[in-house]
């Protein structure tokens, strides 16, 4: 199944994750993969949803892996063995406003915390894309970042002014070996939970009460960037989305001409 996958080009977290999802349905029923029925799998996923209260994105997941075991691997059709997948929840993500936003990335008195603060911000960068980033997929001249993202497509985003200094200055006084941004120990990237820390001490710095992850920042990039008047389209591309419905929810987030919005309720309309 890796081998298979590795074929098809995905990426190593999404091989690491499928891969621990077969090892963990195998070690449920104590079987191997190809003695695991259909039922028995949908069994498996009503344990995930109602005792384990996974996640849909997880659901999805084992349901991807599945398929991938017994398409490509086990040479079933995948009709006869078809899941359906559930409802996605329809929920808007959390955002910051500008100004919650600035004054996030400019708590921390730690260089490298700030830089990445705002790296993550001005360019709404997936979290893993951004602790990936080397010096080489920095073009200073052209001011943009090339990034490898889901599926190992590339994409260019812009990096400002103010974002090129910060990082100039930031390498001029840690002097990383490989990654952009690296742990204690030279040449080891910083890690997701590391990253995690830094957002939510800046958010409390910075006097923000709500739920702040680092997804936040992406979501709030977007959502600022359709506020500045950026086209949609242009914004699914810099996000790295395959989909423009996926870029649309934040139509539902952005500020855009409400002040103009009539009062329904107001006697002097």
């Amino acid at each position: 199944m890796e081998r298979e996958m590795r074929i098809r080009n995905y990426s190593e977290k999404t091989i690491k994750s499928y891969l621990s999802i077969i090892r963990s349905l195998c070690c449920y029923y104590k079987l191997s993969p190809g003695q695991i029925t259909q039922d028995q799998f949908k069994n498996y996923l009503y344990h995930l949803t109602e005792t384990v209260h996974c996640s849909v994105s997880l659901v999805n997941q084992t349901i991807s892996s599945w398929k991938i075991l017994q398409q490509d691997i086990l040479g079933r059709k995948w009709e006869s063995v078809v899941i359906k997948r559930p409802r996605k929840e329809k929920r808007l993500p959390v955002v910051l406003s500008r100004q919650e936003a600035i004054t996030l990335i400019n708590a921390p008195k730690n260089l490298k915390h700030r830089t990445l603060l705002t790296l993550a911000y001005t360019t709404g960068i997936r979290r893993n894309e951004l602790l990936g980033l080397t010096f080489k997929d920095i073009d200073r001249h052209r001011k943009v970042i090339r990034i490898k993202g889901k599926g190992n497509k590339d994409r260019d985003v812009f990096m400002p002014d103010q974002l090129l200094s910060l990082i100039e200055s930031y390498y001029r006084e840690y002097r990383p070996s490989c990654f952009l941004f690296e742990s204690y120990r030279k040449g080891v990237r910083y890690s997701e939970r590391s990253f995690e820390v830094v957002v939510k001490k800046a958010a409390q710095q910075a006097g923000i009460k709500k739920n702040i992850h680092p997804h936040v920042l992406r979501h709030s990039f977007a959502t600022h960037m359709l506020e500045k008047g950026v086209n949609l389209k242009r914004i699914q591309l810099l996000m790295g989305h395959n989909s423009l419905n996926t870029t649309s929810i934040y139509l539902h987030l952005a500020r855009i001409d409400q002040d103009n919005l009539p009062d329904l309720v107001s006697e002097n309309e």
